[in-house]
């Protein structure tokens, strides 16, 4: 009886060990690109895992709440806790500096430097239960406005690469680029053996990016590591060079499109994607350009649509959508001008399709005096007070008192958490 009862006990403890044993296997944080056939896939301990992410460093949560997986980041300790404790996965940025800040990638102790630090950093990180893959620096080869960049760039991030993999074998090495001058990828393939997949940078030139690829030898797999609405370098301009920024339907119709045609489309190499920008306001040629949220956390249309793209399920209460606003009898892409201190009225049109009782916010802006990269160090111009009368769908307001480019914007609230916005450039003689 003893006897039997001690066999018991051993039986139920190996069970035991068995099962922890079972369902720890595979769970050491191992990331790997597999190819079937034309296909690459990646895998996180064992499983499938398509990069639904994004860009941002806000409203984390509502990532994971809204069906995605990943987040683009840097190293530090509180950023990778933040995302572990919310169960995302980080695309880890490391720090490789560019030559449109200074560096020298002639100089070969610089180069040497910068390896050691990165290198570093993934030894201490390496381990964290957030790290889903490296990222080499950002659109290293980019030197505004668009001047020549050293080549050497390349070099250094392979042997970056070589020795990243070195220290660790478990997490894809990558380096990002935008998509100017890519005959640049030609030179990548060539070389940069070690880099395990390449992250692009793309807005409006993101449906042609797999024949690009193509042509220029890449055939490894990709991810698509920013992207969102068309840009300011790519839209029609006034005749005083302000472009014109896309209304919140045609921004969530552009979303959409990107998504299914050039991102989420089953051609087997695409790795999955970081939406731009999962954050408030951020000023780049204007502050709603690219934001996803406001300054106060309200949600754009483009939250709610990757919430559906992510998930398959509509939000149960979306956003309203700016379908088009217009100054007097001007139709859009017509030049605007005003003499100074003049009447003038507008009028937008909005759409719930939750009939959501609408609210609107209008205000006057100077045009922004444009940075030479992303926004840094771009200023955020101030709305001018007095100048409107009314905050409802139609308005009159006065032209400013000074000479120059301007901005008329709307912003349009359901009172249910969501905001859409337009606007359109002016100028004043």
């Amino acid at each position: 009886m003893h006897n039997n009862n001690r066999l018991l006990i051993i039986a139920a403890a190996f069970f035991v060990i068995s099962c922890f044993t079972n369902e720890t296997k595979g769970q050491d944080g191992t990331v790997k690109i597999n190819k079937t056939g034309k296909d690459w896939k990646l895998e996180v301990d064992g499983h499938p895992f398509y990069i639904k992410g994004v860009v941002g460093d806000q409203y984390l949560s509502k990532v994971k709440e809204y069906g995605g997986n990943s987040i683009r980041i840097g190293w530090h300790k509180d950023e990778l806790d933040e995302a572990s404790s919310l169960g995302l996965k980080a695309l880890v940025n490391l720090p490789a500096d560019a030559e449109r800040y200074g560096f020298d990638y002639n100089d070969t102790s610089g180069i040497r430097k910068q390896t050691e630090k990165i290198i570093s950093i993934v030894k201490k990180t390496k381990d964290h239960p957030a790290v889903l893959m490296w990222a080499i620096g950002n659109e290293l080869d980019f030197v505004p406005p668009l001047e020549p960049f050293n080549p050497r760039v390349w070099d250094a991030v392979n042997q970056a690469a070589k020795a990243i993999h070195a220290v660790d074998p478990n997490h894809p090495v990558m380096t990002v680029i935008g998509t100017s001058m890519m005959g640049k990828v030609a030179d990548i393939v060539k070389r940069c053996p070690d880099l395990d997949l390449l992250g692009i940078n793309t807005y409006g030139d993101i449906y042609t990016l797999p024949l690009t690829l193509e042509k220029y030898g890449w055939t490894k797999p990709y991810l698509i590591s920013e992207w969102g609405p068309d840009g300011y370098w790519e839209v029609r301009k006034t005749t005083w060079g302000a472009p014109y920024e896309q209304t919140g339907l045609e921004k969530y119709l552009c979303y959409e499109k990107k998504y299914k045609s050039a991102i989420n489309n089953g051609n087997g190499r695409c790795l999955g994607s970081y939406v731009f920008y999962w954050n408030g306001f951020k000023q780049e040629t204007t502050h709603t350009w690219f934001c996803m949220f406001d300054s106060t956390g309200l949600e754009s249309p483009l939250v709610g649509l990757m919430h559906q793209m992510w998930t398959g399920k509509k939000p149960a209460n979306t956003a309203p959508l700016v379908d088009s606003l217009n100054i007097g009898n001007y139709v859009r892409y017509q030049n605007i001008v005003f003499d100074r201190g003049k009447s003038q009225r507008a009028r937008v049109i909005a759409h719930d399709i939750d009939k959501d009782k609408l609210t609107f916010k209008w205000e006057i802006r100077p045009e922004a005096k444009y940075a030479a990269y992303a926004g840094q160090g771009e200023a955020v111009p101030e709305p001018l007070s007095n100048l409107i009368q009314g905050q409802a769908e139609s308005i009159t307001f006065i032209s400013p008192s000074e000479s120059g480019a301007f901005r008329l914007f709307v912003y349009v609230y359901d009172g249910k958490g969501h905001f859409s916005t337009g606007n359109l450039p002016f100028y004043v003689r």
